[in-house]
């Protein structure tokens, strides 16, 4: 009984850096994106693709964070 406590306790830290984690990689997701999109305005003389490139990348990032919490409770099950 105290080994199946000890187990659920010792699983309740990784969650909370796991979504830590996710906090990072969605914010480098969406300044990768924002550095990428200036570099090709700069290169091609336009001012729309760091829009849609940072666009993109929100949209990237907002499908992992959520790929991600559907991993994580599904492991709960």
């Amino acid at each position: 009984m105290q080994e199946k406590e000890k187990t659920k306790k010792d699983k309740a830290p990784s969650k909370f850096i796991r979504f830590t984690g996710t906090a990072f990689q969605m914010g480098g997701t969406i300044f990768l994106g924002n550095y990428f999109g200036k570099w090709l305005d700069t290169k091609y003389g336009t001012d729309y693709l760091e829009t849609t490139v940072t666009l993109f990348s929100v949209f990237a990032a907002m499908y992992m964070v959520i790929a991600q919490v559907i991993k994580i409770s599904k492991e709960d099950d």
